[in-house]
């Protein structure tokens, strides 16, 4: 669903607190214990309660607030905290935050996420930039009457995640000296972990890496003309001839670990965009 009338009363409540939003303000959503790069963004902070049609974001290693602030002369608006199918949200409460940054005039946006990787190649504690994504979750936030003032019935996916925001990515973490891997990320409904067999075939359809998020968002995102990076956190390692057991506690402590690379590399990426 589209809930246009909800989105716009958070998006109208955004600009009232922050005094409007700058036409080249990025929005960021961080992803499961990817929160601590936040602090840095001290100039307004709106917990989700107090924005309309907010759903509570239920899951440790998420703040539930939206934080704003500069970085290298760039507005960024940030959803420190999201919200997934497995909560029991439908598709349109998951890309409520989204949406709702895009209805208050951002138009560009970083994804990041904590994900399982799938490719052999790929290390534990690394990063992915997103190039493509699979959406393994049988639902859609498009689906319902369409809202055509946001953007086509039948939005165009050819690419969603844009080739110019993932070559800068790219330029900054050579700089860094940051491995920046590239891959294809796959969105499953959770919230149990992937199991050997659903691991091969996840690999067999071309996917790098697993998580429960994101997808939704880039559909809706797109849908309304926001141009997109997404970044991943490889939390752990899904090898399907010797699977390792995977708890929520060690996805967030890898990515605590991880988030310094990820901090480091939104610092530098961000002006540019």
């Amino acid at each position: 669903m589209q809930n246009a009338s909800k989105v716009q009363q958070a998006a109208a409540l955004l600009g009232e607190r922050l005094g409007g939003v700058a036409a080249d303000a990025v929005g960021v959503v961080l992803g499961t214990g990817l929160g601590d790069w936040s602090k840095r963004l001290t100039a307004a902070r709106i917990p989700y309660a107090d924005l309309p049609g907010f759903p509570a974001s239920t899951v440790p290693g998420h703040e539930g607030a939206l934080l704003t602030g500069s970085v290298g002369g760039r507005q960024v608006l940030a959803l420190s905290g999201r919200f997934h199918l497995y909560e029991g949200y439908a598709p349109d409460a998951v890309c409520h935050g989204v949406r709702t940054l895009a209805a208050a005039g951002v138009r560009t946006v970083v994804l990041t996420n904590a994900a399982g990787a799938l490719n052999p190649q790929f290390e534990t504690g690394s990063l992915m930039c997103i190039t493509d994504h699979i959406n393994w979750t049988g639902r859609s936030p498009l689906c319902g009457p369409n809202h055509d003032a946001w953007g086509p019935r039948f939005p165009d996916m050819s690419c969603p995640w844009s080739p110019r925001l993932a070559g800068l990515a790219v330029a900054a973490s050579l700089e860094l000296g940051i491995r920046l891997e590239r891959g294809t990320y796959l969105q499953v409904s959770g919230p149990q972990m992937e199991t050997p067999a659903e691991t091969r075939v996840y690999r067999m359809l071309g996917a790098d890496a697993v998580g429960m998020s994101t997808v939704q968002e880039a559909i809706a995102l797109r849908h309304m003309g926001v141009e997109l990076l997404g970044i991943s956190c490889l939390t752990n390692k899904n090898l399907p001839d010797c699977m390792e057991e995977a708890s929520l506690e060690m996805v967030l402590a890898q990515a605590g670990r991880s988030a310094g690379l990820l901090a480091a590399l939104l610092d530098a990426v961000i002006p540019r965009l």
